[in-house]
């Protein structure tokens, strides 16, 4: 699937991928606020990431009995990945505008994670989503660039 730019790919445990625009994210958010009402410094407008999953959970008709993730992989357009654990979400929250328009660098959301494993995790440039459901690594985390290698990559480095 290609990936626009100004879209994110949501992929949830047993649903294909959905494409969703940062501003349809924050309307099914119901609510946004300035940035830095959560994040001392932050500019621009955000979401509570917990009020966008309950409601998203709700749009694609997901019983609430449904066992919940263990973690959030997110997926930058630079390569960086985190994989940050459900339990620090709680304060997450998603920045998808800048004085009412797109971000102007760094689209089409940029999450932030306060109080987590890292003083506050902010991945900007995020244009995949996937929800994990992953016992065996409940409370796991690990972020950094993803490194990808061609062929001939591989065949130099031997």
């Amino acid at each position: 699937m290609a990936q626009r730019s100004d879209t994110v790919s949501i992929a949830y445990i047993g649903f294909q991928p959905i494409m969703y625009a940062p501003a349809d994210m924050a309307r099914l958010a119901g609510r946004f606020f300035p940035l830095s009402d959560r994040i001392e410094g932050g500019a621009g407008e955000a979401f509570d990431f917990g009020d966008w999953f309950a409601n998203w959970r709700i749009q694609l008709g997901i019983d609430g009995n449904q066992p919940m993730p263990t973690h959030l992989k997110v997926e930058a357009a630079d390569a960086f990945e985190a994989l940050i654990p459900w339990e620090q979400l709680e304060h997450a929250a998603i920045q998808f505008a800048m004085d009412g328009g797109p971000l102007p660098k760094g689209g089409p959301i940029r999450l932030y994670v306060p109080n987590g494993s890292s003083e506050c995790l902010n991945v900007k440039s995020v244009v995949v989503f996937r929800f994990l459901l992953e016992e065996g690594r409940r409370g796991e985390v690990s972020y950094g660039f993803k490194q990808t290698f061609s062929p001939d990559d591989m065949r130099l480095r031997r």
